[in-house]
């Protein structure tokens, strides 16, 4: 199975970094090493007004003043985090997993408490261990309101999903849900 860690993304940052700015991390951090701007404030504020928010603001501060552990580890090591204490879930994430790596233009992007499923355009369905028997697949569908199976989805991933489903075992990874998958990616592409 193929999920990105987040120092996989850090090279998609950097590549925004160099189409925006003509230079690298390299190049960049060394600028900022040169101001001797010695706190995460003065550096953010030195790098917006140089045109340099967002992502690309938030690589360069790390450079400057260390990455965080969740940021080093592979996207195997996460997702083993994740699962570590609850590993009755392990084989619903990996269906689910499975699943939305079978649909068009799809990759998952591992985070410290989530995986992100991510389509050509932006995420569209978050894997979360939300308790220790509880598997939630956040669901980011416009307009859907909470009914059925689809419960709302508070404190999902990013905060971006409408809805969740609540899995606890295989067998509630049925084609209802493989449908509702393919119809957030749809919804998101």
């Amino acid at each position: 199975m193929t999920t990105r860690s987040w120092a996989e993304m850090l090279t998609a940052i950097e590549e925004r970094l160099v189409a925006g700015t003509g230079d690298g991390v390299a190049a960049w951090s060394a600028r900022v090493r040169e101001t001797g701007l010695g706190t995460e404030p003065e550096v953010r504020a030195w790098l917006a007004e140089r045109g340099i928010t967002g992502y690309g603001q938030m690589l360069l501060v790390m450079e400057r003043f260390g990455y965080p552990d969740f940021l080093t580890a592979t996207a195997d090591q996460l997702v083993d985090g994740q699962y570590a204490d609850r590993p009755q879930l392990r084989p619903v994430y990996e269906a689910v997993a499975a699943a939305a790596l079978g649909l068009p233009d799809v990759h998952l992007q591992a985070r410290k408490g989530y995986v992100s499923l991510v389509g050509p355009r932006r995420t569209f369905a978050v894997l979360q261990a939300s308790t220790r028997t509880r598997l939630d697949l956040g669901l980011r569908l416009p307009g859907r309101e909470p009914g059925g199976r689809l419960l709302a989805a508070r404190s999902i991933g990013n905060g971006d999903c409408s809805v969740r489903v609540p899995l606890t075992t295989l067998d509630d990874v049925d084609d209802e849900v493989l449908d509702l998958l393919a119809e957030a990616l749809a919804a998101n592409r």
